[in-house]
């Protein structure tokens, strides 16, 4: 629901264009998502062909939110590049810590370094809002680190507007459900390899077509324990006897050793609630490649 007219939707449009404007030649670090998207149609339209968006490629990228993201930075008319990323080839990350999100966007931020260090006077742009302040996010401090600059931040511009500022531009990433990377599907301690990234993506691609609400997560826990999420009046339809022995089955086919369904239903960002960073519950955003 918006909570904006729209008279002030478009001046918050012209406003984040302008402050866009006013940074110089940009690069948007870019996967399609909401956050991400905003910005880099306010950079296309501030600065033309002077922004670029960056999509990062790696195992933890599902092959559908690539192809969202080369779909909408055309609908854009963003020149858009996608780069490999090594963020698997870290100890650091595959180790899967509190602070994984950290060592993925440094390697991010790094091989944007690298792509546009031809570029003078070139700023990375991340698609944090406000509503990341005060969360517990490694990849803000990588982004810190390098210097990325964060515009929806700098305007105080929250996650409701960022949605309006969507729909205003009229970009499909609107009405998209969020679409993490799928590192952010593995608990926390269980090794991230290319192996089980891909059980995820695939095993999510088989659920995707059977649910009427598309909010859900397949979450690998310890010992090849699959855990699936669904939207609670989803329940009773993923465990009746008529579909439930397929999904079994299936899932045991990409390398699961059990399934289960949660009876708490989908949470986003749930596996974050056994961090505990200084004695205090923190939770870890689930943002895609975009949203830092």
């Amino acid at each position: 629901m918006s909570v904006s007219s729209p008279d002030k939707t478009a001046q918050l449009a012209e406003q984040l264009v302008s402050h866009i404007r006013a940074i110089g030649p940009v690069a948007v670090a870019f996967s399609g998502g909401v956050d991400s998207a905003v910005v880099a149609m306010a950079a296309f339209r501030a600065l033309g062909t002077a922004a670029v968006a960056v999509t990062a490629v790696s195992p933890s990228l599902a092959q559908a939110d690539l192809e969202f993201a080369i779909a909408e930075a055309a609908r854009i008319g963003i020149c858009h590049r996608q780069v490999h990323t090594a963020e698997l080839q870290s100890e650091s990350y595959r180790r899967n810590h509190g602070d994984r999100c950290f060592h993925c966007r440094d390697n991010l931020y790094s091989t944007m370094e690298a792509l546009q260090k031809h570029v003078a006077g070139q700023q990375i742009l991340n698609g944090a809002n406000l509503d990341d302040l005060g969360d517990h996010r490694p990849g803000m401090q990588a982004a810190r680190q390098h210097h990325v600059r964060s515009p929806l931040i700098e305007l105080n511009i929250c996650k409701q507007q960022v949605r309006e500022l969507a729909q205003f531009w009229n970009l499909q990433a609107a009405a998209r459900p969020a679409s993490p990377c799928l590192a952010s599907r593995i608990a926390y301690g269980v090794e991230v390899t290319p192996e089980r990234l891909r059980s995820i993506e695939l095993a999510e691609a088989y659920l995707r077509p059977l649910l009427t609400d598309q909010s859900f997560r397949v979450r690998l826990e310890a010992d090849g324990l699959a855990r699936i999420e669904v939207a609670p009046q989803l329940i009773p339809q993923l465990a009746d006897d008529s579909i439930r022995p397929a999904i079994v089955a299936e899932f045991r086919r990409l390398g699961f050793r059990a399934v289960t369904l949660d009876l708490d239903g989908f949470r986003s960002g749930n596996l974050n609630q056994l961090l505990v960073p200084l004695g205090t519950t923190a939770r870890q955003s689930e943002h895609a490649p975009d949203e830092h």
